[in-house]
């Protein structure tokens, strides 16, 4: 059933019902000094953000509450401004998707590919997340203190993902920069065909994917994961094992011999 819009109007869809085509801000938050809170329960995704994007860009708002989210999908997209939010409740889909700069506590849990393309800022998710969580992931740190799914930092470009509890199968998959930081076990496949960047497990790895391998534990590494633990108040952190590029796969000398005669 749709959420009924702040005027007790029921939202209207485009043809296909995917769009709301209301863009009317609900303008229910209880504001002081920079500060909003409002309660999401009956409003739409759209009136949602519509609501946070006037507060933080129209109102100058640096700190916003969101009660009662009901884990609406695509909540907190594409905020590209310094800020707190902080959701008191689950999120769906696609959560905090694209942002630039916020810094983002989830009070439950999230769907699939929360942080996608997250650029910079900071998002603590409380509980779980869903498969594909930080998706090329290029800037920022995001923290799970549950577990997550499978596919997590696929195709990671920079950033930090650190999770406290297990990661699904292929973690890392196509990993280009950045790290990961996982306390639990993980599932097979690795860091499956990664490019570059590091990811440190705690747990037990049941397999590695193509091209991972162990890497040498140096002194930068024990640098970061402590500060990491220290920044976000994760307490001490445990013992990790490092994996890395073996450099294997990606060969680009492609040359035949005979190519390679004329080359030479």
């Amino acid at each position: 059933m749709d959420s009924v819009a702040a005027n007790g109007d029921a939202p209207r869809y485009d043809a296909r019902g995917l769009v709301e085509l209301d863009e009317v801000v609900p303008r229910i938050s209880e504001i002081d000094g920079r500060r909003a809170s409002f309660d999401a329960r009956k409003l739409t995704t759209r009136r949602i953000n519509l609501e946070l994007r006037w507060l933080l860009y129209e109102q100058g708002i640096k700190d916003v509450t969101v009660a009662n989210p009901g884990a609406k999908h695509s909540l907190g997209a594409g905020i590209l401004t310094r800020c707190r939010i902080t959701f008191d409740g689950s999120l769906g889909y696609f959560a905090c998707g694209i942002i630039d700069g916020p810094e983002v506590h989830i009070k439950g849990r999230v769907g699939w590919s929360a942080c996608e393309n997250m650029m910079s800022g900071v998002v603590v998710i409380d509980g779980n997340a869903g498969s594909l969580m930080g998706a090329a992931i290029r800037g920022g740190d995001a923290i799970v203190k549950g577990r997550v799914g499978a596919r997590t930092g696929i195709d990671q470009k920079g950033g930090t993902i650190v999770v406290l509890g297990d990661a699904g199968s292929m973690t890392g998959f196509m990993m280009q920069r950045g790290r990961q930081i996982i306390c639990g076990d993980v599932g097979p496949g690795l860091g499956d065909s990664m490019y570059d960047g590091t990811i440190y497990v705690a747990g037990k790895v049941k397999s590695l994917g193509i091209d991972c391998v162990e890497g040498e534990w140096t002194d930068a590494d024990s640098e970061l994961v402590e500060r990491k633990f220290r920044i976000h108040e994760l307490g001490s952190p445990p013992h990790f094992q490092k994996f890395v590029c073996g450099k294997k796969l990606y060969n680009y000398d492609t040359l035949e011999p005979s190519e390679r005669k004329l080359v030479l």
